[in-house]
């Protein structure tokens, strides 16, 4: 029991505590791995716990392995066999099998993957002739989903709207199809598992009698259907281990829910409650600084992480003119700290919100010539939504680009199938043109020589696309390349297409979309060559390395990862947190948990970075600060602001920024501070101007910032936008 000694006084009692039901509050980097593994090794080593008698859940297969080599390297291979240990999936697949005759299955049955799971749910909205537009499979099939993981059956979903009749429609039927093919989905793995031990106590008694010990790993990020599985499991002996930290429950939108933690105290109210505190990753300054982000966190337990680590330096806040200096400062230096010697290149990690917003963090690192690496996304320009709209552009440029042409041709899908791709291209080859000029000619519709090439099936599709072409190639002279954009976004109505569903995955592809938006609003007085050589120019630069290179990231991809210097962009409101949850306290609550996730990756260097104005150069917006800046201890933060305020003054001169939470009613705003001279402003309120993407407006109001002019003006053709008057290009007429 060697192992034991190397614990600290928290995780020795955790590892050693009593039978009976132990929550252990796990802060990060408090060694929560070693806390579960070693828990093993002395049931096994010194309370005579058979392996087979335990039960280890985990997230990941990743997870499940590194536990399992860990707890054989504390005893020895024989010593452990027989542990039941893996994902939650894995191990109700194999409790299905075994029980199959409790189900309306075959215990060979086969488990669909999310292709096969979609493709039915099409078939369905087919076969009861729904409108695929209005109900996208993946937005139904999304919300059959959620409601497996809330343990509610098809017969049971609750019905307020004519969209949920239909989910429930097509949610029962489906159903009927998977049993029909002796098949489960994902779900269904934890749903059929939960109902077995529900509905039948002798098979629930058999495994919770054999389990003598349940423990389960990242305990904040389970769902309903999880949690009773749990709870079934554990209910002979009562011996359930469970480890997480409800400050780290992110993925609210995936089904976890972190009052799980809550429900486990109400329903073990004798449970041994153990917080590991000591942090072994981060020095105290960084961990500090999360603690002051935290704990403004409602309904929580509190903890003080502490660490042996020393205070180290104080947290870096940049406040950038624009993102491009944003990303450009970042650049830098971690190009300074790699020259410097004090880290690695693979050391250091950039963090954001969204997936669009690596875009300018990739082009920084490009136009430096330095290697990075991506984690949880392709590269901005090898996205499918950016490539796509990047094949229309090319497309409508040179209708000869083939590979453009058999991208996009049936995207969005318009009938244009592979056998119809195949004619257009042998009727190209026949008369020795390319398949673009027989689309443009086809735009004639039967007038065209080639049209009775097709049958009346595939030549009406073409026909259909060969006039958008036409029209695109014919005003791509008269317009910018924004408006461009627009038309094509607008005419094939990609944005239906691409946001399927309310997920963050739909949102971030339309995100991407209108990142590369901004990116052709730079445009304005450029060519189309232009814009597209300079993607080619960026897209093809092959600098992506798995070696040692600095990391970009999303902040939900961060969690469960360590760096040496952790860069956090885009701390304005909006962007962290989200604008998306401005009206939801919930939602608000986990980006403050997202926020500090992030915090709390860095070990040695923390870097807070915003941007005054964002959005690109010619149509920049007016920011405000993160309001979860105003939580950051002051005396911890070095650097300044645009305005030359200390970092850390944000509460007291910028609280009119936030917009208030339900909870904050209690916030007044205070009046906005004083601009500077009117004298040196070019524009006044009432003034009409035109801008070169948004067409005529009216300025609604002007303000300084130092010697930076900023206008609110009230656009016919897109609404209110803040501007930057110096880079906007606005003429008064």
């Amino acid at each position: 029991m060697d192992f034991l000694n190397k614990l600290n006084p928290q995780q020795r009692k955790a590892v050693t505590a009593a039978a009976g039901p132990v929550l252990v509050v796990a802060g990060p980097g408090s060694g929560k791995t070693r806390v579960l593994t070693q828990r093993i090794a002395y049931l096994i080593a010194n309370e005579g716990v058979r392996p087979w008698q335990i039960l280890a859940v985990t997230f990941t297969n990743k997870a499940a392995k590194e536990m399992d080599a860990r707890v054989k390297s504390l005893l020895n291979e024989q010593a452990t066999d027989g542990i039941m240990l893996g994902t939650f999936h894995s191990i109700c697949a194999r409790i299905l099998r075994r029980e199959a005759d409790h189900l309306p299955l075959q215990s060979n049955f086969v488990i669909f993957d999310s292709d096969d799971q979609e493709r039915i749910v099409k078939s369905i909205i087919k076969e009861m002739n729904l409108n695929d537009k209005l109900y996208r499979a993946a937005s139904i099939h999304a919300s059959i989903s959620r409601a497996k993981n809330e343990l509610i059956g098809a017969e049971d979903y609750p019905i307020n709207t004519y969209r949920d009749e239909v989910v429930r429609r097509v949610y029962t039927e489906y159903q009927k199809r998977l049993i029909a093919s002796n098949a489960v989905d994902f779900d269904d793995l934890l749903v059929y598992t939960a109902r077995l031990l529900e509905d039948n106590p002798a098979v629930r008694d058999k495994y919770a009698q054999r389990f003598r010990h349940v423990l389960v790993d990242e305990f904040q990020d389970t769902n309903l259907a999880q949690y009773a599985l749990v709870k079934h499991l554990a209910s002979h002996h009562k011996n359930v281990f469970c480890v997480g930290d409800p400050d780290q429950s992110v993925y609210g939108w995936r089904g976890a829910d972190y009052r799980n933690v809550q429900r486990f105290e109400q329903d073990f109210p004798d449970a041994q409650v153990v917080l590991l505190e000591e942090n072994y990753r981060s020095h105290q300054n960084i961990l500090d600084v999360a603690m002051g982000v935290i704990d403004r966190a409602s309904n929580r337990r509190k903890k003080k992480l502490f660490s042996d680590r020393g205070a180290g330096e104080k947290i870096l806040f940049h406040e950038a003119y624009n993102d491009y200096d944003e990303a450009s400062f970042v650049v830098n230096t971690i190009a300074e700290l790699v020259a410097s010697r004090k880290f690695e290149p693979g050391e250091c990690a950039v963090m954001y919100r969204t997936n669009a917003m690596s875009r300018l963090v990739e082009e920084a690192f490009l136009q430096a010539r330095l290697p990075y690496k991506l984690v949880g996304a392709q590269r901005f320009y090898g996205r499918r939504e950016v490539k796509d709209v990047i094949a229309f552009i090319r497309l409508v440029h040179n209708p000869a680009d083939e590979a453009a042409l058999g991208r996009i041709i049936n995207v969005p899908p318009r009938g244009i199938g592979e056998k119809t791709l195949s004619t257009l291209y042998l009727v190209a080859n026949q008369n020795n043109i390319s398949a673009g000029a027989v689309l443009l000619d086809l735009a004639h519709g039967a007038d065209s020589p080639f049209y009775k090439s097709f049958s009346g099936r595939a030549a009406l599709p073409l026909a259909d696309f060969g006039g958008l072409l036409a029209n695109w190639h014919a005003l791509a002279p008269t317009l910018t390349v924004a408006e461009l954009f627009d038309k094509i976004v607008r005419d094939v109505n990609y944005k239906d297409y691409i946001v399927e569903d309310e997920s963050e995955e739909s949102k971030d592809r339309w995100d991407n979309v209108q990142e590369l938006k901004r990116l052709a609003l730079e445009y304005s007085d450029r060519t189309l060559d232009d814009f597209l050589e300079n993607i080619a120019l960026v897209a093809d630069q092959d600098t992506i390395t798995d070696a040692n290179a600095p990391t970009l990231l999303t902040l939900h991809a961060a969690k469960g990862l360590e760096f040496g210097a952790v860069f956090i962009v885009g701390l304005d409101d909006g962007i962290i947190p989200h604008s998306r949850s401005f009206d939801e306290p919930a939602q608000m609550e986990e980006e403050r948990r997202l926020f500090y996730v992030g915090i709390t990756r860095a070990k040695d260097r923390l870097y807070l970075l915003r941007a005054i104005n964002r959005g690109g150069r010619g149509f920049a917006e007016e920011t405000y600060p993160s309001r979860f800046l105003e939580d950051v201890p002051a005396n911890l933060l070095v650097g300044k602001t645009r305005t030359g305020r200390p970092a850390g003054s944000f509460s007291s001169s910028q609280s009119y920024y936030r917009t208030p939470s339900p909870s904050e009613s209690k916030w007044t705003l205070p009046p906005p501070p004083k601009s500077a001279p009117v004298a040196m402003s070019r524009f006044k309120s009432g003034d009409r101007v035109k801008h070169p993407s948004f067409g005529e407006g009216t300025v609604l109001e002007s303000k300084m910032l130092g010697t930076d002019e900023t206008v609110v003006i009230e656009f016919k053709s897109v609404g209110l936008k803040r501007l930057d008057a110096a880079l906007a290009k606005l003429e008064v007429i």
